[in-house]
């Protein structure tokens, strides 16, 4: 039986007349730069004015950003100078790697490659091990490594993916050492789909060339099983269940010198005293920005912003966050989930309540999400009973053009989540609206990891990689191009660290760099209530997300 109800499965024989006439018909043309600029501008969330104010705080004061991430950052520790015991050091470590995804993991391996000792590696968790975005993720990673693509071509796409604003010096690094990491990975055990022998590549929305290597749609899963056996086999030391909720600082310099972390089962503090403390920590979905539903884990709650801006980082481009054009919008028990590009890359159509394409299912992910978000808005899309509106996503074209089958082979998992809820995708279409899934921006890095300040300069004894930092991406993320940062940059933080711990010395630890902070709270008059990093989500009360907002 299937898991519509009525009215919907009304709504979905307009989807199956009109299926035939779009098989045989052109697929929507590609809009051209200043077109894509148009739809975002007029209908996406990133230019809602009213959704985004200025920092009161800080070394960025002055800097708009989401009205939601100002309060994250406008608000007290959870820790005062004086209320720890920082005598007692609980762990005396070289490196304190905070966060276990993709990142993190990266980080901790290849610090162990370059000869750092593991035991003097320490990997704090808010969760378990390897519970991160990094897991979810199905769509693939980027890399050139076709015969008739380069980095340079990955490049291109991306800077003009992000509308050109992006560091290119950072992209630069992406684009040349993602191949390598694709053969670090398989190195490790990672099953990469392939096409025979050779690797298969699949498109993705705003790349000129096919450069996703995924592994079916389990891909974040089997990426993270080889890296957590990895990590488990190399004997560094891992604490789950423990939250960073303060860095320390040397009181002289003013170089990160570890962190204070929280138990979560007993509430107990534990000290961290380290000299290279590596911030992986993630994004900041569970926040759920402008309303929006999330495909983030439970844990993302935007830490590493927090932590990084009290000492001193500089930030950028949070005035812009990813919302992925394709979250599930029924069956509510599920909504907000990845429906991954892939979905779209294999031939997935589009499709308005009329029956209509209307949009090239690859543009650029801020493209596509707007062109969502404009048909809904114009009586386009398709109310579900509960209010939440969407547009169809013609699955079932999938296997009319790549033969029986496809779904489930290249789409297993998608294929069961929807079972579950008794939806058969093979049969049925999807319904479908974007979803929050990505912070673009984030903290300041250069090359090497060094989180900087807002001057440019290092900030000393702190690395930062993965989704916690900005600058990569620019304003717009292209698909695949997320794990090839955490995998590119967390090789780069853990070669860096092994070049750091050998010339610096133990330093000294302490909350100082609060007491200016806290002035600064008191000064703007932020209630003593409002306290981060927040660590889990609230969805007790009034709070509870009910469904996406009319934008």
């Amino acid at each position: 039986m299937s898991g519509y109800p009525p009215e919907l499965r009304k709504a979905i024989e307009v989807v199956e007349e009109t299926r035939r006439e779009r098989l045989r018909a052109p697929p929507p043309r590609r809009l051209t730069l200043d077109e894509r600029e148009s739809i975002v501008r007029a209908w996406h969330p990133d230019y809602k004015p009213e959704l985004k104010r200025a920092l009161g705080v800080g070394p960025c004061k002055g800097m708009v950003m989401y009205s939601t991430i100002a309060d994250l950052l406008e608000s007290w520790p959870l820790v005062r100078p004086g209320e720890v015991d920082l005598d007692h050091v609980d762990y005396d470590v070289d490196v304190l790697i905070v966060g276990s995804g993709g990142a993190g993991l990266a980080a901790a391996w290849w610090a162990v490659e370059e000869g750092v000792d593991p035991t003097g590696i320490l990997i704090a968790t808010k969760l378990r091990l390897g519970d991160s975005n990094t897991v979810k993720y199905q769509s693939g990673t980027q890399a050139a490594t076709g015969p008739d693509d380069s980095p340079v071509i990955h490049y291109l796409d991306t800077l003009a993916g992000a509308h050109f604003t992006n560091n290119p010096r950072l992209v630069r690094v992406l684009a040349e050492e993602a191949p390598l990491v694709i053969k670090w990975l398989e190195g490790l055990g990672v099953r990469w789909s392939r096409v025979g022998e050779d690797l298969e590549r699949l498109s993705g929305g705003g790349a000129s060339r096919p450069r996703l290597h995924c592994c079916g749609d389990y891909t974040g899963l089997e990426v993270m099983r080889v890296l957590k056996d990895e990590v488990r086999a190399l004997g560094i030391p891992v604490l789950e269940f423990h939250s960073a909720i303060e860095l320390l600082t040397d009181p002289e310099t003013g170089a990160v010198s570890g962190a204070v972390l929280l138990n979560l089962d007993t509430g107990e503090y534990r000290v961290v005293r380290s000299k290279v403390t590596v911030l992986a920590t993630g994004g900041i979905g569970r926040l759920h920005i402008a309303g929006f539903p999330t495909t983030n884990h439970y844990g993302a709650t935007g830490d590493g912003l927090v932590l990084a801006y009290r000492v001193g980082a500089g930030l950028v481009d949070l005035d812009t966050l990813q919302y992925h054009p394709t979250g599930v919008a029924w069956p509510e028990a599920i909504l907000g989930e990845l429906i991954p590009e892939k979905t779209r890359s294999i031939g997935g159509q589009l499709v308005n309540t009329k029956g209509q394409r209307f949009v090239y299912e690859l543009e650029p992910r801020d493209v596509v999400a707007s062109a969502i978000i404009r048909e809904c808005t114009e009586g386009r899309g398709i109310i579900t009973p509960t209010g939440t509106c969407g547009v169809w996503l013609d699955t079932p074209v999938i296997d009319m053009l790549k033969g029986s089958g496809t779904i489930r082979r290249e789409l297993p998992a998608l294929y069961r989540m929807f079972l579950r809820h008794g939806i058969d995708i093979t049969v049925e279409p999807i319904l479908t609206y974007p979803t929050l899934h990505y912070q673009n921006g984030g903290v300041l890095i250069d090359e090497w990891t060094h989180v900087l300040r807002p001057s440019g300069e290092p900030l000393g004894g702190l690395l930062a990689a993965g989704e916690v930092t900005g600058g990569i991406h620019g304003k717009n993320r292209l698909v695949g191009n997320s794990t090839a940062d955490i995998f590119v940059f967390g090789r780069r933080a853990g070669i860096e660290v092994s070049r750091l711990v050998k010339r610096l010395p133990k330093p000294r630890v302490s909350l100082k760099h609060l007491e200016s902070f806290t002035e600064e709270l008191k000064l703007l008059g932020v209630p003593e209530s409002r306290r981060a990093p927040i660590l889990l989500p609230d969805y007790r009360g009034e709070a509870v997300l009910r469904r996406v907002i009319k934008l």
